[in-house]
């Protein structure tokens, strides 16, 4: 009883402080995704992830393995509805904004830093669309600030173990998205170039390193025995221009964007935090991390949101300067408050724009009111909605309209007939929603689904989703056209004409097909 007694003791003296603030705006931002996540439909890659959960394997052509991984325990124990897959990266989002309170008080930050640190995780816009839905981008944050928080345990309390538990996160974070790379070597360079360099010869050091790399090693065998793959991805994402180019100031007006105008002074005083503050000196190689991810990707012109998963260090550093430049000065309370206001305001003024709290319609109304739009990040998305929404529309209804193709084929065509798919995002609707319709698998020469292979096909009747007339006409021994997709909401690329193709050497030409980019 005594024990109990003390463990409520214990609640109640500290249940208004930072780490209980941090765990408050991380249960918020967990409801928000829970109340929020099965609106629209499957999104793009959702669907490819799904179809790859079901192929499990040490590495993938576009995205290494951990994914699919999760993917796999998500509908083995929730099921496949969209609340059930986006379930994890809600659960990641709130981790992040937990871990962001942590490394605040970490850097001696108090309530309001952590407060204010946690909510411009919360409001971020890009945070508000990247934790709705499946991807790697969800969980790359996680393992990215997890790395940190656990580096800094190490630094401040001298505590060698704490190395150990940031090797796990970083390899964990190499084996859910090969960016964490240039995260790591931006961590690296930051400890050679600050004073901090001495604990790069420590043996923990080197073993943190070690158990990132044996963690990664097996997806590092797949990519080599495969020739590569991922590689070969870039250089035909850069060969063709399919990102939008970016003049540097564009790019950092973009993050500005993303992370929503209003936390701007937040976290660039956490850049001022790390190479400038008293407090935050000791820090300097965090500062200097960012600057080297940033100008890589400055130099490869990369997405826009591809850095997006060390900004809440940034906004923990932040927050812990202002918090010290207005302490114990007489004017600052209404100041802290107003400013929080100010956020939550904000956030709530720029949460439609990623978040799926508005009918299309509204939204469509809301975005013209406010006259915003959503940061480009390929050339090709052009569609009535923005990309995040647009690839969540449209893949049912193209199921229904390829079962009608599918159904209206002879008996002995039909028996044969393989549907096959420009891009993984048809395919994966076809594999996700075709069991309903009595149709078969897809197959397609875009990213994994090329090493899915033809299966038993041969070509002599194929259903093509989304290949041109002039492509089909000149490889098939005949072509009919047979019925047409479209969705008012779903981007450009996905309205095209279905055709019949017949007398095509499918087995014999598949390497033809591939298609990396």
């Amino acid at each position: 009883m005594e024990k109990i007694h003390n463990i409520i003791i214990f609640v109640k003296s500290h249940r208004t402080g930072p780490i209980a603030i941090a765990v408050y705006f991380a249960l918020i931002k967990l409801l928000i995704h829970l109340f929020t996540n099965g609106q629209y439909g499957y999104f793009r890659d959702e669907l490819y992830f799904l179809e790859s959960s079901e192929h499990l394997n040490w590495g993938y052509v576009d995205f290494p393995p951990l994914v699919a991984l999760i993917t796999k325990f998500t509908t083995t124990l929730l099921g496949t509805s969209l609340p059930a897959i986006r379930f994890l990266p809600a659960v990641a989002g709130a981790l992040k904004v937990l871990s962001t309170g942590l490394i605040v008080k970490e850097f001696g930050g108090g309530r309001f830093a952590v407060a204010l640190a946690c909510l411009s995780v919360l409001i971020a816009p890009i945070y508000l669309g990247m934790d709705t839905v499946l991807t790697t981008n969800a969980f790359e944050p996680v393992f990215w600030i997890g790395t940190v928080y656990f580096i800094i345990l190490a630094v401040n309390h001298s505590e060698p173990r704490f190395w150990l538990g940031a090797g796990v996160l970083a390899g964990l974070g190499i084996i859910n998205k090969y960016l964490t790379l240039l995260f790591i070597l931006g961590i690296f360079i930051g400890f050679l170039l600050t004073k901090e360099r001495r604990f790069l010869s420590d043996r923990r050091f080197m073993a943190a390193g070690l158990i990132a790399f044996l963690i990664a090693l097996p997806n590092i065998i797949w990519q080599y025995q495969h020739n590569w793959p991922m590689i070969e991805v870039m250089q035909n994402v850069a060969a063709t221009g399919k990102n939008v180019m970016l003049s540097p100031l564009d790019f950092v007006i973009s993050q500005i964007m993303i992370l929503h105008p209003f936390t701007a002074p937040v976290w660039v005083a956490g850049l001022w935090f790390f190479f400038f503050h008293e407090q935050g000196k000791r820090y300097r190689m965090f500062g200097i991390a960012y600057m080297v991810i940033l100008g890589v990707m400055l130099v490869t012109n990369s997405k826009v949101y591809y850095i997006q998963a060390y900004y809440p260090m940034l906004f923990a550093g932040g927050a812990v300067f202002w918090d010290k430049l207005w302490q114990g000065k007489h004017y600052t309370k209404w100041l802290k408050s107003t400013y929080l206001a100010i956020l939550v305001i904000g956030g709530a003024a720029l949460a439609p724009m990623m978040l799926p709290v508005l009918s299309v319609d509204d939204f469509l109304s809301y975005q013209h009111a406010l006259g915003i739009e959503t940061p480009k990040t390929e050339v090709g998305h052009v569609g009535p909605l923005p990309q995040w929404y647009g690839d969540m529309f449209g893949w049912s209804e193209m199921v229904e309209t390829v079962a009608k193709v599918y159904n209206n084929l002879p008996p002995q065509e039909r028996a044969k007939a393989a549907i096959a798919a420009v891009n993984y995002g048809e395919a994966g609707a076809i594999d996700f929603f075709g069991p309903g319709y009595g149709i078969p698998k897809a197959i397609s020469g875009h990213q994994n689904y090329y090493l899915w292979g033809p299966r038993n096909y041969t070509g002599d009747v194929i259903i093509l989703l989304g290949f041109p007339f002039e492509l089909a006409n000149q490889k098939c021994g005949g072509v009919e056209e047979a019925g047409k997709v479209g969705h008012p909401y779903a981007m450009a690329e996905e309205h095209y004409t279905i055709f019949i193709c017949r007398d095509y050497a499918l087995q014999e030409n598949w390497p033809e097909w591939k298609h990396w980019n």
